[in-house]
């Protein structure tokens, strides 16, 4: 019997009971605070991560999973019964996640059939490639046709996010002191869109509110779409924004909270919208 499973990494910001019911595996990063390494999800949950980041003058830093993380899971689903393995990766611009995931795979290589698919994104944009091939894999598809379906799913998602405040890009040393400073007093909010894989800058809002209207603007303009979701940093405003969103949605608004390996670049306050559209 055909028994397709999916891998991901915790750059997916998918909910864990999400991930649960649809049997997807999800690899930690790890983040490290000076000399403290944690592991993500296991040792570090989101609201544990927003105190330490709260008390550190510097940044956490990010590291991919070893090849071995990989390769353990492979074994163990291998075991499980599963024919084959899908893994929607963080985007090869941004980590070397993918690269551990494509090394591990050549080390099961002949025990078990392994296809590494590059999300070309991040957070609940990757998340929602990794439930789509999940949903695939479930409704019976080989593994050819789950991967070859994510692929195309990766290429037809669109995340789109807001910073609510520029101290991380300060702390990070990609934008200055005084820079950050202008920004802030004068309510600037930078607009975040995930491009070919990479992190750019999709433009700027004189407030937050504006900076919602923007994100909502984008989802209509978008037109009919396959899925709908939201990712947000700690914030008290998300259920306005999914209400305003609602009206676009094709099914269920799934809400991913953002996680260590993203916020520590984006920052607290943090939220977008993923939308994946047809094939056209």
């Amino acid at each position: 019997m055909n028994q397709v499973r999916i891998v991901t990494d915790s750059a997916c910001d998918l909910p864990q009971e999400l991930a649960d019911e649809l049997g997807i595996v999800i690899v930690p990063l790890t983040i490290r605070f000076g000399d403290t390494e944690l592991v993500d999800r296991e040792e570090l949950s989101t609201a544990d991560f927003w105190s330490r980041c709260a008390a550190s003058a510097t940044l956490p830093e990010t590291a991919a999973p070893p090849p071995g993380l990989f390769e353990a899971a492979y074994r163990r689903l291998a075991a499980e019964g599963a024919t084959g393995i899908c893994v929607v990766a963080l985007s090869s611009e941004l980590s070397a996640t993918m690269q551990s995931a494509q090394l591990a795979a050549k080390a099961v290589e002949g025990e078990i059939a392994v296809d590494v698919v590059d999300s070309r994104s991040v957070t609940i944009g990757q998340g929602m490639v990794a439930v789509a091939a999940a949903r695939a894999a479930r409704d019976g598809q080989d593994l050819p046709t789950v991967a070859a379906g994510a692929r195309s799913l990766a290429a037809r998602t669109h995340v789109w996010g807001a910073l609510d405040t520029l101290e991380n890009l300060r702390k990070g040393g990609r934008i200055g002191n005084a820079k950050a400073l202008l920004a802030s007093v004068l309510s600037i909010k930078p607009i975040i869109e995930v491009r070919d894989g990479r992190v750019e800058e999709g433009g700027k809002q004189r407030t937050r509110s504006k900076a919602l209207a923007f994100l909502v603007e984008k989802v209509r303009e978008a037109g009919p779409l396959v899925s709908l979701a939201v990712m947000q940093a700690d914030t008290d405003d998300v259920g306005a924004l999914v209400a305003r969103l609602q009206p676009f949605a094709p099914g269920e608004i799934i809400v991913g909270d953002i996680g260590p390996v993203v916020g520590a670049h984006a920052g607290r306050g943090t939220i977008g919208v993923v939308y994946q559209v047809p094939e056209r």
